[in-house]
């Protein structure tokens, strides 16, 4: 799950989620040369400082040639040591969490394609379909192996979220605040050219919140009227026969609305976006680089960061 492109202005991460037009593109391409640009200057600014050096130095005394090299050599380590730093991997998703994740991707696009072809079993390419796999049988039995997959998922998340300290964490970043709204509002005027920055994000973006529950909200309702189809003389003991067509229809819909959000909506922004494309290796090693988690996440890496400097800082005071 992840927002729009983000965008880094005044050296500070800034984010956008959502939106499509002109006015992003031309943001993306001049945010790409305003980094261009600034990478040249530093380089130019090494050069300037070692020629400064070299030409000023003969008439120093020997001191002050000593701190001029020197504050020439910091600023240069500086400069590299942040470039490095851009380039540092940051883990962002447990190895449990890419695993739900990945059932959840194998279970639900095994869904959409054995499913896909029942709603629209009059068209051509849906015989097509059936035929090459070796019939209606063979369809019902994959789908339903994919559904149980699915729900073994679902049953694991919840165990997950309940009984784990990490869950429970991620839990907590996922529920929708009021600052979502705010973060929205705020996005929908950094888009129309209102505000020069637009939101920055925690851990999680209202765009991946939307994200999260829509899979919570799809799976239990995908899960419970599957479940009435697939056992149909048992729902129809204790369900009347139009439950059972309520259940038919909202059951193919939610199938139709998850395919077209996952294919649209969530590969766009999670792996055909220019900034990602052609995809982001981030469900399979749970890592994002340095830069991406400022630019996507700035609330989030300057916490990381500050846990990561704060152990240096005590052990320089426990020294001094």
């Amino acid at each position: 799950m992840t927002s729009r492109p983000p965008y880094e202005v005044n050296g500070e991460g800034q984010s956008g989620s959502g939106g499509f037009g002109w006015s992003v593109l031309l943001r993306e391409v001049s945010e790409g040369l305003r980094q261009e640009r600034a990478e040249l200057e530093r380089q130019v600014d090494w050069r300037v400082l070692a020629e400064v050096e070299r030409e000023i130095a003969a008439g120093l005394t020997a001191d002050a040639r000593r701190r001029l090299r020197e504050r020439v050599a910091q600023r240069i380590e500086a400069a590299r040591a942040d470039h490095a730093a851009e380039d540092e991997e940051v883990l962002r998703f447990s190895v449990w969490f890419r695993i739900q994740h990945l059932g959840l991707m194998l279970s639900t696009l095994a869904l959409i394609v054995t499913g896909l072809p029942v709603r629209f079993a009059e068209t051509a390419w849906a015989r097509v379909f059936f035929s090459s796999i070796g019939g209606v049988p063979v369809q019902a039995i994959t789908h339903r192996a994919a559904a149980g997959l699915l729900i073994a998922v679902g049953v694991f998340h919840m165990v997950y979220i309940t009984l784990t300290r990490e869950g429970r964490r991620e839990l907590t970043a996922l529920l929708p605040r009021a600052r979502d709204v705010g973060h929205l509002i705020h996005n929908l005027a950094y888009f129309v050219g209102l505000t020069r920055h637009g939101p920055r994000f925690d851990r999680f973006s209202y765009a991946e919140k939307f994200d999260y529950w829509a899979v919570y909200w799809g799976i239990v309702v995908m899960v419970g009227s599957g479940l009435m189809l697939w056992a149909p003389e048992i729902s129809m003991q204790y369900l009347p026969k139009y439950a059972m067509d309520i259940a038919r229809a909202i059951h193919s819909d939610e199938a139709l609305l998850a395919a077209v959000a996952i294919i649209v909506w969530h590969f766009y922004n999670v792996h055909f976006g220019p900034e990602h494309f052609p995809f982001s290796r981030t469900w399979l090693t749970g890592r994002v680089s340095a830069k991406k988690m400022r630019n996507y996440h700035p609330l989030e890496y300057e916490r990381l960061r500050h846990a990561q400097e704060a152990p240096a800082h005590e052990e320089e005071r426990d020294q001094a």
